[in-house]
Formats: structure tokens, sequence, C-alpha cells
């Protein structure tokens, strides 16, 4: 069976939404949001903040592993800092190419160095050598910054540079996250490189994962927006499932996971941040599931924790007492 993993969303997947999702069968594995790695070598709390799954077997309760991802430009930092990460005995260790977000380019990191294959390479090479062999190496990347002229050559230097396999999500920076994605070139840097190429960027369906395999040519496909959007979609991709979705009997299913949710969000982040994170999924239900675009609706105005519970318990959420 191809494999489906659950992609690296700064600022929106973080432990919490990665223990949820995962919960519903389908993924081969799943990667952190970004440690960001600059000029110091890191303690330990900043690897088990960003994945507290390191602590139990590096895999969320569900048996998903979740491999760590790395940030940075500075090859022999970043090489001390895997070398530390590797300590925790992780279940992948990931370098990021592929953040398109301002602020990090800035400070070098990201897809900002998709100009540059020779730190590619230079990276890939010393994290390579820090991290043992029997723990999973790999990268993702995006086309480049604002074209595709240094595309395969950024993929042969990481691949060259000692990853076990290559993530393409397939926009360049200047892309940003704007439809379409362009998986034509997954298949055109599967073809320069001897290291399994995965396909990311712009599957929000059943459909979407049957073209991008098709266009781009690769067995295996990452999961973004698509799969918080729709948490069933690896399911049903599993299942081979041919009929439209039963969006009633899923949301049945779902509704115990927000409450999940909730109520984790509320364990880890400040009261005032709560409902934000809450609203900032709802949003992206509301693509699939009738249900939760009412729900956003009546909670969008909503900013103190004991509405919102409130909130969800009229919209059938069962909140336990906790939340309130």
């Amino acid at each position: 069976m191809p494999r489906l993993l659950l992609a690296p969303m700064e600022g929106l997947a973080d432990d919490v939404l990665r223990e949820v999702l995962t919960r519903v069968d389908g993924y081969d594995h799943a990667v952190t949001e970004f440690v960001r790695v600059s000029g110091t070598l890191l303690p330990v709390r900043s690897f088990t903040r960003i994945s507290p799954e390191l602590r139990a077997g590096s895999a969320t309760s569900s048996g998903t592993p979740v491999r760590v991802q790395l940030l940075g430009s500075d090859p022999v930092c970043m090489a001390d800092n895997a070398a530390q990460l590797a300590q925790l005995n992780p279940a992948g260790i990931d370098l990021n190419f592929g953040c398109p977000a301002p602020t990090v380019n800035r400070h070098r990191g990201g897809a900002a160095l998709l100009d540059e294959p020779e730190l590619l390479f230079a990276i890939a090479c010393a994290v390579r050598q820090a991290v043992p062999a029997h723990i999973p190496f790999t990268a993702k990347m995006r086309l480049g910054v604002t074209d595709t002229a240094r595309a395969l050559d950024c993929a042969r230097a990481l691949a060259d540079g000692g990853v076990v396999g290559l993530v393409v999500h397939a926009r360049t920076k200047t892309d940003g996250y704007r439809p379409p994605a362009h998986w034509e070139w997954v298949g055109r840097i599967a073809d320069v490189v001897n290291v399994p190429v995965v396909a990311n960027g712009e599957v929000w369906n059943e459909e979407d994962w049957r073209r991008c395999r098709s266009v781009s040519g690769a067995a295996d496909v990452m999961l973004g927006r698509g799969a918080v959007s729709d948490p069933f979609l690896a399911r049903r991709i599993r299942a081979g499932a041919e009929a439209p979705p039963d969006r009633e009997a899923e949301w049945a299913e779902l509704q115990p996971l927000i409450a999940e949710f909730w109520l984790r969000v509320l364990a880890k982040v400040e009261a005032r941040h709560a409902p934000g994170r809450l609203k900032q999924w709802l949003k992206l239900l509301a693509r699939n599931f009738v249900q939760a675009e009412r729900l956003y609706a009546d909670a969008r105005i909503q900013r103190d924790v004991a509405t919102v519970s409130h909130v969800l318990g009229t919209h059938g959420i069962p909140v336990l007492k906790a939340a309130a």
C-alpha cells in the first residue's frame, strides 16, 4: 500500500492536533513543526516541547511514529543539534527547506535556501554524519524561491548529501499556498535522485490524491491542510472508497475528537489563546462539514473559554466540566 504521511504545519498541526488526527487510522508517520536551530546547541526541552511524543517512544498514543523537523542554515550547528536530538531516539529526523514564511526566510531558513544547493549539500552531509544510520534522515523542499530553475540541483544536493527520502511540496516559496501545485515537478525530481520521493501540496480529497499520484508518478503522498479539513481523508484513501463520504456519520465520529482537542488545548495554552486555536480548526473543517460551518459561525465571535465550551455543548460536542 502506498504511504500516506501527515505533514508538518507550522502554527497549525502541533502535538495536540497530531494526537487527534492520528486517532483516525491512516498515517504511516507524521512530521512535527520545525525546531529552529540558530547558532546554539538547544537543550533537550526544545525538542520535547515541539514533540512531546519523544517521551513516549516518538509516537502518538495511537502508535503513529512522529519524526522531528529541524530548520536552520549552519551545517555545523545543525549537525550538533541533530546529534543532540538523536540521543532522544526520534522516529526520524527531517530537514525543513520548505517553509515560505517571511520571518523565517529573512533569517536564512526554510525555502529561502533553495537558491543555494551547495549549502543544502553541506547541511545534509553534516547532519548525515551526526545521525545514526538506524534513524531515518529525510528532508522536505519546495521547487525553488521564485522559480524552478534550481529544483533539480537542490534535490540532487540533498540526496547526494545523504537523505534517505525527500518530500517535495510542489510549489515555490513565492507561490506560498496558492493553487495549483505543480505535481509534474515531483516526477522530474524523482527521475534525477536515487531516493524515494513523496508528493505534497493541494491534496484535499480522494480525487486530488489520485490525480497527484498520476501526474507526479509518486506512489507516496503527504497530506497537509487537506488532512486537517477532512480528518477521515487518509482512511478513505486507504479503504479505496469511491462513493461520496457519509458526512453525517463522520461528523458523529468527529464530535468526541473535537471535544478532546478542546480539552487538550486548554491544558496546553493560556485560556485567552484557546478559543483561537479551536476556531482555526473549525474554519478548516467547515470546508467539508456543514455542521462545523454552523459551529464556527456560533463560536467565531466568542472569546472566553466558558462561553466557547457552552457553544460546543449546544452543538452536541461532549465537553467535560473541566473545560467550563
